[in-house]
């Protein structure tokens, strides 16, 4: 399986600066996605009693785990980072592809790829990255930020040692801190007084098994919030719904009749009873320790894994997208009846641009995603959802959330709080009926061409650069449009060059994998026109020799004038000197002049040597490491 290689710190934060100061895109997000706030608009909302300057933020998933994936998310207007949720089994095998989001979304991956170790210092490398750009004035007035640790799955992981280390890391995060200050880049003065969080996080997420017994999930909530001193939100399950519910609004109501949800699913889980009396009990501890609960809806809903797409070994995968948006506010609903709203709800479930802001009026906070960023646009769709608040909020003339949700409710609504519980009876009903949560508008999948996807030259759509949650595809620009195909043929003991014409690059925009980030979850394949998918097809790159050495795949690692490669699984390596080339090919050395191909020839040579595939390595050295296109190749 691959894995993920967290990129170093010293470098992340070059290359954002190096951006930032180029006044473009910054790790692959465009300027015109940032959210910086907008003035006579207040969109804080409270989270565990912390003030925080939008209601908005990527849940916990592909787009919190890896420290430059939440500083996107950040630049976009996010502003509680749910991170991946981690757990004493740091080193799974996560089969692949493990995303599927050609309709609405199902995935079969669920905690950290990462080691608990690695999570620990990407967290804190996020919040490091955080006040860095606020030090840059990136957002001034629009920064109070949230990041909300997530730990699971059952009462021995949480409370194991390694877990309890994990926490106690991020609640005071100063060693580590002051060992990755000392990796920062020299020239920014004001830096060394700079005063990075070391609190990184005092709040927590509790995510359990499916089957998970209820005294085991009221222990760990328990633990967290006696023995860690943690704020805790309990995520709970769709299952809660009961099966027949389930199942009818899935299938009858909806529309997705394909969907089967094994019994299982709903046999092991907790049952609503026994929710809302761990809930009673729960809220009630948090008060006598001084500390704040809440809960989340939901977690994904367990259904059958028809192995059409995902690895047929996976006998169930996890529904998220469009229709888990009506099932987790069927329970916003019901909790609410019993409860109102005194008990804070977390809410992620098919959470788009289109509905941001009535969860929101709803006074759930905070609000986050995760299948919606996985398409198109990525981490700047969440600017849009902040944009659609705004541009509600103005038309319903409120200056903040309180008063926009007043102003939802209706005249009628006599305080914040009838108008969040009126506004639940009324969306909940809206969104079942709602043609865009059925099946009739999900059923198609991204359309493709019925072309193949090549090494070079395609539709340079940067549908696959986006969609990426990690980052790890990124466009660069050739300096040579074309690559000649040279051969050193063996003619009366000796090599003579021999020209066949030249392979012709038709797109100044080309693109390419860096392999350290990309874990082949296969999300750029489902929206690439192109069949293949450009993890898979496109150049690869990696950050080191050694990982490059360690894959079986072809690829790259460059580093300054010489490049190590992979191709068609030969080893090769070239390093340039002085207008020549040096080769080596096995047992072969070659020694070349660039301007002309023509050189000399060592070792064990068959009567025909190729010099195409080291053209094609110093024109990608060249190309990736242009300055012009900034990528993790050349930060």
């Amino acid at each position: 399986m691959p894995g993920l290689i967290p990129f170093p710190f010293g470098r992340l934060v070059s290359r954002v600066l190096r951006e930032l100061e180029g006044g473009g895109s910054v790790l692959g997000l465009p300027r015109r996605s940032f959210f910086r706030g907008v003035p006579g608009r207040d969109l804080s909302v409270t989270v565990h009693g912390r003030r925080v300057s939008t209601p908005a933020g990527p849940a916990a998933g592909p787009h919190t785990q890896l420290a430059q994936n939440i500083l996107c998310g950040w630049l976009a207007g996010g502003r509680v980072f749910e991170l991946k949720t981690v757990q004493i089994r740091d080193r799974l095998s996560i089969p692949r592809p493990c995303i599927d989001m050609r309709t609405v979304g199902f995935n079969v991956e669920w905690s950290q790829e990462l080691s608990l170790a690695e999570s620990l210092e990407e967290y804190v490398k996020a919040s490091m990255l955080i006040d860095l750009l606020k030090a840059e004035g990136l957002a001034p007035g629009c920064d109070r930020t949230l990041l909300d640790m997530s730990v699971g799955y059952d009462l021995a992981g949480v409370t194991s040692e390694p877990v309890r280390r994990f926490i106690e890391g991020l609640k005071d995060a100063g060693p580590t801190v002051r060992r990755l200050a000392g990796e920062l880049p020299g020239g920014r003065r004001r830096w060394r007084d700079l005063a990075f969080t070391t609190r990184v996080s005092d709040t927590v997420t509790l995510s359990t098994f499916h089957g998970c017994p209820p005294s085991e999930i009221e222990a760990m909530a328990e633990f967290l919030m006696a023995s860690m001193g943690l704020d805790v939100t309990l995520k709970l399950n769709p299952t809660l719904l009961g099966a027949h519910e389930a199942r009818r609004l899935l299938r009858e109501t909806l529309g997705f009749t394909e969907l089967v949800l094994p019994d299982e699913a709903f046999a092991a889980d907790a049952r609503w009873d026994q929710v809302l009396g761990m809930a009673e009990r729960l809220d009630r501890r948090a008060l006598e320790l001084g500390r704040s609960f809440g809960v989340k809806f939901c977690n994904t809903l367990v259904v059958a894994n028809p192995g059409d797409f995902l690895p047929a070994s996976e006998k169930t995968r996890y529904l998220s997208g469009a229709p888990l948006h009506v099932l987790a506010m069927q329970l916003v609903r019901r909790f609410r009846r019993h409860f109102g709203d005194r008990i804070p709800i977390s809410f992620s479930a098919g959470i788009d641009r289109l509905n941001f802001p009535d969860a929101v009026a709803l006074g759930l906070a905070p609000v986050t995603a995760c299948s919606d960023l996985l398409k198109p646009g990525g981490y700047g769709r969440l600017k849009g959802y902040l944009d659609e608040l705004v541009r509600r909020m103005e038309a319903a003339g409120a200056g903040d959330v309180p008063a926009f949700t007043r102003a939802a409710g209706g005249a009628p609504a006599r305080s914040e709080s009838d108008a969040r519980l009126r506004l639940t009876e009324r969306h909940v009903p809206a969104a079942s009926q709602d043609g865009r949560y059925g099946r009739a508008r999900h059923a198609e999948a991204p359309r493709k061409m019925g072309k193949a996807l090549a090494l070079f030259d395609c539709l340079s759509c940067d549908k696959c650069v986006s969609a990426c949650p990690n980052g790890a595809n990124f466009a660069y620009a050739p300096l040579e449009r074309e690559l000649p195909i040279v051969r050193l043929v063996r003619e009366e003991g000796a090599f003579v060059r021999r020209a066949f014409g030249a392979t012709r690059l038709a797109q100044a925009r080309q693109f390419a994998t860096f392999a350290d980030s990309c874990n082949e979850c296969g999300n750029c394949d489902v929206f690439c026109p192109e069949d293949g998918g450009p993890y898979r097809v496109k150049p690869r790159f990696f950050g080191s020799l050694e990982a490059l050495k360690a894959s079986p795949l072809d690829g790259f690692f460059v580093e300054g004038d010489a490049v190590h490669g992979r191709i068609g699984g030969r080893e090769l390596s070239l390093r340039v000197s002085g207008g020549f080339a040096e080769c080596v090919a096995e047992r072969v050395r070659l020694r070349f002049r660039l301007d002309r191909l023509e050189g000399e020839v060592n070792g064990e040579a068959p009567g025909e040597l190729d010099l195409t595939p080291f053209h094609l390595m110093n024109s990608l050295r060249k190309a990736v490491l242009d300055p012009a296109t900034p990528n993790y190749v050349n930060a």
